[in-house]
Parts: C-alpha cells; structure tokens; sequence
C-alpha cells in the first residue's frame, strides 16, 4: 500500500450525496464513492476532504455551488495568514474545506482544484504516521506530533493526519463525536483498521467477463 485508491463516503441519501460530489468535484470525482449507509454517528467524524485550488476566486466559486448543491456554511471564505479558504458541511455530514495559499487571482476564476486531500484527525499523530509507514506510506512532511503528510503522485488522494482536536477546530466544529466514521479508504493492501478504528480495504479491480 503506498496510496489511496479512493475514498469512499457512507451516506444515508446517496441522491442528494451524489448531485453534491458530482457538482463540486465535477469530472475529478473518480476518487470519491458513495455507498449507502444507515451506520449510526453523532458529531464529527474525525475526517475533512479538502480541495486544494490556485486562486480566491476558485475557492469562491467552488464554495458558491457547494452551497447552491445542498452544502451549509461552517466557515465563511475569509483571508487568513496563510492564504484563503472557507468550510462548508456536504448533505452527508462530510466537512469540505476549499482553500488556497494564493493571496490574490492571477488567471481566470474556474472551479478546478488541484489537490484533493483527505485528513484524518488522529488522536497520536506519531503512532499514526507509523502505522501508516509501516505499510508502505512514504512520509512528505513531518511537524512532529502535530502533522503528516505522505507524498503522493499527481492525480491521486493526499493521506495526511492531523490531531483530532485541532482538525476539527480549523473545520469549526466541536471535535466530540460518536459512532461510524463512514468513511473507508481503498489501495492495494489487504483489509485493516488503522489506530483510529479507519477503515482500508483492497481494491478489487473489474474484469471483463463473456
């Protein structure tokens, strides 16, 4: 296992889940599946998508059919130090955050991202960043017990971790939460939970049949 395959989100309305991710992820939504759940959960699910785009504007176009898509605002698109961005909660209850690092517009406004990155919040971010090296995860970034990033290839999911206290303070939400994360990661390994009780399972690729 050295990446995410794709994540797939457990929803209770797979219609209104699949009109949101079709309409914000748009043609880049491959990495993203929807299954039908009715897994009981409360509170924050330890996890937030974000997408990563080149400008503010992209980041206000994206939050603009994120919300008319069925989206509710947790943070309004504000500048901050290290750049702009906003967070909106999808119908499922998954936490979207859309930000850049850029401070003003340079091209065109579009509603392209160029990273889509999962974070998970871990309550031991060392014995995480572990787990995940173990089983073949290269490490990108380290902020000691704070922060990880593994290196990915272009066009593929970002794993990083993330403190569950503080994930969930910079998604603006109370960082309680019970029950499923509704969330299983795919790759090539075989089924395991890491630490945190998230959930991997082997992608079984399609084949033909006469």
């Amino acid at each position: 296992m050295n990446s995410i395959d794709a994540v797939t989100l457990e929803v209770a309305d797979l219609t209104a889940a699949t009109r949101f991710y079709s309409t914000v992820l748009g043609p880049d939504s491959s990495h993203v599946r929807l299954r039908a759940s009715d897994e009981r959960t409360a509170g924050f699910r330890g996890f937030t998508l974000s997408l990563v785009v080149s400008q503010p504007g992209n980041v206000d176009a994206l939050v603009e059919a994120a919300l008319q898509a069925g989206a509710t605002s947790l943070k309004t698109a504000a500048k901050s130090l290290w750049g702009y961005g906003g967070v909106v909660q999808a119908p499922d209850g998954t936490i979207v955050k859309i930000a850049t690092s850029a401070k003003k517009d340079t091209g065109p406004v579009t509603r392209d991202f160029e990273e889509l990155v999962l974070l998970l919040g871990v309550e031991d971010v060392k014995a995480s960043k572990q787990f995940y090296a173990d089983r073949g995860l290269r490490v990108g970034k380290s902020f000691g017990g704070k922060y990880v990033e593994f290196a990915t290839d272009s066009g593929q999911v970002k794993l990083a971790l993330y403190k569950r206290r503080a994930l969930a303070k910079d998604a603006g939400v109370p960082a309680e939460g019970s029950g499923s994360h509704r969330l299983v990661l795919t790759g090539a390994a075989a089924p395991c939970s890491d630490p945190d009780d998230f959930l991997w399972e082997a992608n079984v690729p399609v084949t033909a049949t006469a």
